[in-house]
């Protein structure tokens, strides 16, 4: 005989739930956009609960950052230890890019979406965009400089700013082309290198 489930078992905890219906709606239509009264209606969490996860919107906005750099932290960790050759980690990289440029509901780097609603550099929020950034641009220097690349620091800078490009191009303009366009910069970027 199976063990009935509860209803607080079926349903995710209400941190969970206010970050996932935050960063759904912060990414659809706008940091700013999007009021906490929304975000807890939505989430179905009182605002007493909201005030013991998070100090404010703006803790939550930095939640719904960190949670994402985090995700793809675990992306690129997992292509990295499938990936022991730097040159195809740098282009799984580069296709993964290319690949969330093209894909349904696009809307750009939430990153840059972040920084461009709070310009304030020494905001949680711009930290978080900051960290997030450093860490990216890290990981791909390690990569040029295993591969042996004569300026690892400057190619990691080269495909950071190829991919801001992407994203922007790819919300702005045609996703396809901006993906086309990325994957022949990182193309020549590692023949360079």
């Amino acid at each position: 005989m199976s063990n009935p489930v509860t209803a607080s078992e079926r349903r995710p905890a209400a941190r969970e739930r206010l970050l996932s219906t935050a960063s759904r709606l912060f990414y659809s239509e706008g940091i700013r956009a999007v009021g906490v009264d929304r975000i807890m209606a939505e989430a179905e969490i009182a605002r007493g609960t909201f005030y013991r996860h998070f100090e404010g919107k703006d803790d939550l906005v930095r939640a719904y950052l960190e949670a994402t750099d985090l995700g793809i932290r675990e992306q690129v960790d997992a292509v990295r230890e499938e990936l022991s050759d730097p040159s195809a980690f740098i282009q799984a990289v580069a296709h993964g890019i290319s690949q969330e440029v093209c894909g349904a509901g696009f809307r750009g780097c939430p990153f840059i979406n972040a920084a461009a609603e709070y310009p304030e550099r020494d905001s949680a929020v711009h930290q978080a965009v900051l960290t997030h950034r450093a860490w990216f641009r890290d990981i791909l220097a390690d990569a040029f400089a295993r591969m042996g690349a004569a300026d690892a620091a400057r190619s990691a800078d080269a495909m950071v700013a190829m991919r801001d490009g992407a994203m922007v191009a790819g919300y702005l303009s045609d996703p396809q082309k901006a993906n086309e366009t990325l994957l022949h910069g990182v193309t020549a970027l590692l023949a360079a290198a």
